[in-house]
């Protein structure tokens, strides 16, 4: 079988070209060809990788004859023309767990700085000036984070929130999508309630001008905004007008209505007067759409793009490459009489740094990858481990859970209950042979595989 030639559009970090090529792959750079001179040639490939250099509409489809896939180095699809290439039977791969933690770091980075001026203040004392009472800052404890977006971005924001003193409510069009760290409301009750509100949505025909004068009045209170998802999410002539008038307190921005649709550049021409208020105010914190632009995330989104180029074509099983089950071990959870109080001498004479879950201990494998395992100490009333008896159950990674659990199936290994999901990642239970219960984990972000 011949090497399924992929062409890039578009430079990422370098362990993309480096284990697609090792996983039998044909790699063709093109980071300059205008649109119709990749369309004259796409009919040779079988993937493309982009960022968002340009949009991938119709025409260029109807020239990719051959193309199975498409793979964006990034969070959202909006620069393809999803329905069509569905249509067409390409597959849509985009890599949201590769910056996610990137955005939700920024996001609270954007919302402390505006609370506490820090901009403003260093800009001050930069240019000479000692403003104190002018610089009085917020806390944000006791306010209450509305989240517009509970998705891998939103559950990235709101765990970072966890160390705060605030109430955390989020809003999705997706049912049941709370977890532990943000409830969820209806769109009214978000808006009667929040002090601050968090966009995490893509952009769509339904989340387009979405906050607009109606949709910001309908606050109860003055709120503040961060939005680093998109533009054109928020009419920015209605955000001015609000911030005028107090209704919003601040705005941090990573993301213009004014983008161009490759992210690289804002408008041409003549400057909006919007953005010229954006520019002059105080309380407005712009950054160019680098939420989820870090050294890590870089690498991240590039590993996290061949993990399902890999998944797509070979289910993680690689030419001759021995099949693996299980990678390691993800947990050991153990009965106490009092966890808490286990926990707080593991930390007291170990010094082990626990948290509410027990201890997360953090390692390398041979490759330089992050992993991780968990030890937990429950309750001993705890039925989490029934129906073994035993006061222990083990936790093991596993690469692809559904074909694992057919396997065990027809070897008649006995499962326990329905296989769930979680944000990170899919659950399964089985009996070993003598009845002690074992949970098999296969974890969405990568690093902990």
């Amino acid at each position: 079988m011949s090497a399924k030639k992929i062409l890039h559009l578009d430079s990422n970090h370098q362990i993309l070209l480096q284990q697609l090529a090792d996983s039998g792959f044909e790699n063709h750079e093109d980071y300059t060809s205008s649109k119709s001179e990749v369309e004259a040639k796409i009919a040779d490939y079988d993937g493309i990788v982009i960022r968002s250099r340009f949009k991938i509409d119709k025409q260029f489809l109807d020239c990719a004859r051959n193309l199975k896939f498409i793979a964006r180095v990034g969070a959202g699809l909006e620069s393809i023309d999803i329905d069509y290439a569905e249509s067409k039977g390409i597959e849509l791969i985009a890599a949201p767990e590769g910056n996610r933690n990137a955005v939700g770091e920024h996001s609270l980075g954007m919302l402390l700085s505006l609370f506490n001026k820090l901009n403003t203040a260093d800009r001050e004392i930069r240019a000479g000036h000692w403003n104190r009472e002018k610089n009085r800052g917020h806390e944000l404890d006791g306010k209450t984070v509305g989240i517009i977006g509970y998705g891998n971005m939103g559950k990235s924001f709101a765990k970072k929130l966890r160390g705060f003193d605030v109430e955390v409510l989020c809003y999705d069009i997706q049912e049941n999508v709370s977890d532990g760290n943000a409830k969820q409301v209806s769109l009214s009750e978000l808006q009667q309630k929040a002090d601050v509100l968090s966009l995490h949505i893509p952009w769509t025909p339904e989340t387009d001008k979405m906050v607009d004068s109606a949709f910001i009045n309908a606050f109860e209170k003055p709120f503040w905004l961060i939005n680093t998802s998109r533009g054109k999410n928020v009419v920015t002539d209605d955000l001015v007008s609000a911030l005028e008038s107090g209704k919003i307190l601040g705005a941090g921005l990573d993301v213009l209505e004014y983008e161009k649709l490759s992210f690289e550049n804002l408008f041409d021409g003549e400057m909006p007067a919007a953005f010229q208020y954006l520019l002059q105010s105080e309380n407005v914190l712009l950054s160019p759409h680098i939420a989820g632009w870090t050294v890590e995330s870089k690498q991240r989104l590039a590993q996290v793009i061949v993990n399902k180029i890999k998944m797509l074509y070979f289910g993680y099983t690689i030419g001759e490459m021995p099949e693996k089950r299980v990678t390691g071990i993800g947990g050991f959870f153990f009965k106490a009489k009092d966890p808490d109080a286990l926990k707080a001498w593991y930390k007291q004479h170990l010094g082990i740094p626990v948290d509410q879950y027990g201890w997360t201990f953090w390692w390398k494998d041979a490759d330089g990858n992050d992993c991780s395992t968990q030890w937990s100490p429950f309750k001993e009333d705890t039925t989490y481990y029934e129906p073994s008896t035993k006061p222990f159950m083990q936790n093991f990674r596993v690469e692809n859970l559904d074909r694992l659990l057919a396997q065990l199936k027809n070897e008649g290994v006995t499962l326990v209950g329905e296989p769930e999901s979680f944000e990170y990642g899919k659950f399964a239970w089985i009996l070993d042979l003598e009845g002690n219960k074992i949970e098999l984990w296969e974890p969405f972000d990568s690093a902990f595989l």
